[in-house]
């Protein structure tokens, strides 16, 4: 399909909303022809959680600091709270309230009520957005810039008040400001120091009233256009660069040519990847999963400048820096994904990292607007770090990256949701080898201990393990072998906790006594005094970094595999509901394997390093098909913005990075005839699955370039230098292919 007849349907779409069509405009039930990839994106996917966070349908160009979707629950309430002019950070906070009305508030009543809407007229695009609501017969669409977006209410005709509702979501000084009868502007204060700043325009006259410093609103008379439009831009940097911002973007452009601009991005990017075969849910989910990995990191660089909450400074620069990142769950599938789509962004995201190790002191493993969110467990911008490297990204200062990666490992403290220096329980780490736990019921001596998160001692010690790994690769690399001989020491620490007689680890106190615990349900909420959201279960696999080292601790390749078949089978000696009572997180379950959650991505995929790795096609494509349907329950877990979206991605075309820090991907079962991946230095790299269905996942035999392989991985550089991978795929495994000797590991 062209861009002009996409721009076409889009604007069809948008019309009949806007002439309040009764019949059904939900975009998954529109039945027309899919002819563009992008037809495949329902953002609605995943928008119920099972028990967690659901997805976001979050309307935004891609990478950009300009985000929106409505404010409620999730997809089954069917009230909307308001609209932001802004969503600042990823579940981390918006900014900019309003609401439409037909009439001028009374009481502070009246900013409270909600928004009734129907479903079936919401069109919800990554682009574009436009939903009904009811009440009040008024149509709400919106578009999105970089750093602007355009708001359209379409009131009933003839209708005598027009009204807007503005309001803050932030506490702190804040206002809103009519500076003409058109130019309105506005102040928030977000996360108590942060100042952003809004200008913008209506397309009429208006008035303005203030009912405190938190409320206003904004009436158009009866002669006003019956669609109001506000276009606006926000700016972390100052009210004058707003208005810079709003006049680069949006001179000239209206709401049509800004959803076109945001379309063409999205083209783009989602064009990259192009598949045939597979199913259409298939596609939809594939196509959506892609999409949400372009949500974040977010460039918040405006003209040359950008605010930093890290040394809460202005900064000027000639490169884009970005934040809203969460390391500890995308290190695993998301920095490697876009390693392979876009390595120029990913040198500007680790560039970023490192100005802001310069600003604070310490190299951030949650990254977001107000600086280093202190949040989950380990120093994962470690691993990351090693994987770009070795996968040849270099445009960022690497000596002062690998500086902050050794300043997080020998000084600060490894405590989960916790910054600043180490306490003395990294001395026992540094000395003895692990973190230390506690007994059950035994009392908290470590102030700095987060009274609900505890001490997670098993995870922070495997964790550490992996990271230490990464600062001891990171030391060779560059040179510096006293740190490299120190590092890989420290990197078979995880061996410290594994329990021979019961085969898992286990907690070990101060002393080094082991802390007698059923690791299957102890440990409290989560389990988080010994692991993290999840059990001694999944955290018996948390070695990427030795996966042979960790083969040994079972007894061999066979034990190994044996144990991987007993996870997916184990049963959970309890109720679901008593099970998800202590373990909210542990979603999407198989036996004792949890999908819902991230330190569970690369197991089914260690059946390669056995005998078996037929066992491998057999789990991720069980796993794909029960749990990412493409439906409003379609993410079995926590999203978090692309974490586990790039674990579909990946292993839909058929490989998967197992260990970041090793630049080699192991081979999965491709869900599509033949998936391209156009790669930025021109090259394609191509999947080709010949027969490959719903049943037919099993491969035959392969080829990699022509060449017959018999081992289930290939490397970094064989992609990126272009080429095809061939697979075989037929109903029944070839129990032979895939068994031969691996490197790399």
């Amino acid at each position: 399909m062209t861009i002009k007849k996409i721009r076409a349907i889009t604007y069809l779409l948008a019309c009949m909303v806007v002439c309040n069509s009764m019949q059904a405009q939900d975009n998954k039930k529109v039945k027309i022809e899919v002819s563009s990839d992008l037809d495949y994106i329902d953002p609605t996917i995943g928008n119920v959680g099972q028990l967690l966070q659901p997805t976001r349908p979050t309307i935004q160009q891609p990478n950009q600091m300009m985000r929106m979707y409505p404010v409620r629950a999730d997809y089954i309430e069917d009230q909307i709270t308001s609209f932001p002019l802004l969503i600042v950070s990823h579940r981390l906070g918006i900014a900019f309230s309003l609401k439409p009305t037909l009439a001028l508030p009374k009481t502070a009543d009246d900013w409270k009520k909600k928004m009734t809407f129907d479903h079936d007229l919401e069109i919800t695009r990554p682009w574009y957005y436009s939903t009904y609501l009811i009440d009040n017969g008024i149509t709400v669409e919106f578009a999105p810039g970089k750093k602007t977006g355009i708001y359209r209410f379409a009131f009933p005709a003839n209708t005598h008040t027009k009204c807007l509702l503005l309001e803050h979501y932030n506490t702190g000084s804040s206002s809103w400001d009519l500076i003409s009868d058109n130019e309105i502007t506005a102040t928030e204060t977000y996360h108590g120091d942060i100042k952003i700043y809004m200008y913008g325009s209506f397309n009429t006259k208006c008035k303005i009233d203030k009912v405190d410093e938190t409320k206003s609103s904004v009436s158009f008379g009866g002669s006003a256009n019956d669609t109001i439009e506000l276009k606006y831009a926000v700016s972390f940097v100052s009210a004058d660069q707003a208005k810079r911002n709003y006049e680069s973007e949006l001179h000239g452009a209206g709401f049509q040519q800004l959803a076109d601009d945001a379309q063409l991005a999205w083209q783009k990017v989602i064009g990259q990847i192009k598949v045939q075969g597979g199913t259409t849910p298939q596609k939809r989910s594939f196509y959506t999963a892609l999409y949400r990995c372009y949500e974040r990191m977010v460039d918040i660089t405006e003209d040359g400048k950008y605010y930093s909450g890290f040394d809460k400074k202005i900064h000027t620069t000639d490169r884009p820096f970005y934040v809203d990142d969460w390391t500890w769950d995308t290190y695993l599938a998301h920095h490697p994904l876009r390693a392979i789509l876009n390595p120029s962004m990913e040198e500007d995201m680790l560039n970023s990292y490192v100005k802001m190790y310069e600003q604070s002191g310490w190299m951030p493993t949650f990254p977001v607007l107000f600086g280093d969110h202190a949040c989950m467990n380990g120093f994962h911008s470690s691993v990351m770090f090693l994987d770009d490297v070795r996968k040849g990204l270099k445009n960022f200062d690497i000596e002062k990256a690998y500086e902050g990666m050794l300043k997080n490992a020998t000084q600060a403290t490894m405590l989960p949701w916790r910054n600043g220096p180490k306490t003395e329980l990294e001395d026992v780490y540094y000395t003895k080898g692990f973190f230390p736990g506690l007994k059950p019921g035994e009392t908290e001596t470590v102030a700095l201990v987060n009274s609900f998160e505890k001490r997670q001692a098993v995870a922070v010690t495997l964790g550490a393990s992996y990271d230490d790994w990464a600062v001891s690769e990171m030391a060779a690399t560059l040179g510096k072998e006293k740190d490299h001989s120190k590092f890989a020491a420290r990197a078979s620490n995880y061996k410290t906790l594994w329990n021979k007689q019961q085969k898992i680890f286990l907690p070990k106190d101060a002393q080094g006594n082991w802390i007698n615990i059923d690791p299957k349900f102890d440990g409290g909420k989560g389990g988080r005094d010994y692991y993290d959201e999840n059990n001694g279960w999944t955290y018996m696999w948390q070695v990427q970094h030795d996966i042979s080292g960790l083969m040994s601790l079972m007894g061999g390749k066979n034990e190994f595999e044996n144990r991987l078949d007993q996870l997916f089978r184990e049963p959970l000696g309890r109720s679901k509901s008593e099970m998800w009572y202590k373990f909210p997180d542990a979603t999407g379950l198989v036996g004792q394997y949890s999908m819902g959650n991230e330190p569970s991505f690369h197991i089914p995929y260690l059946y390669n390093f056995t005998s078996s790795p037929w066992k491998t096609q057999k789990r991720v494509r069980f796993l794909l098909s029960t749990w990412f349907k493409d439906n409003i329950f379609g993410i079995p877990g926590d999203e978090d913005g692309g974490g586990m979206s790039a674990f579909v991605v990946f292993s839909s075309l058929g490989f998967y990075p197992v260990t970041p820090g090793v630049p080699t991907y192991i081979i999965g079962s491709p869900l599509f005839t033949k998936s391209t991946i156009d790669l930025q230095n021109g090259k394609q790299f191509t999947v080709i699955a010949n027969n490959s269905s719903v049943v037919n996942k099993y491969i035959q035999s392969a080829k990699l370039n022509g060449q017959a392989i018999n081992t289930p991985w290939f490397t970094h550089q064989q992609l990126m230098d272009g080429g095809t991978l061939e697979l075989e795929m037929g109903p029944k495994p070839n129990k032979r292919w895939g068994t031969g000797e691996r490197a790399g590991f």
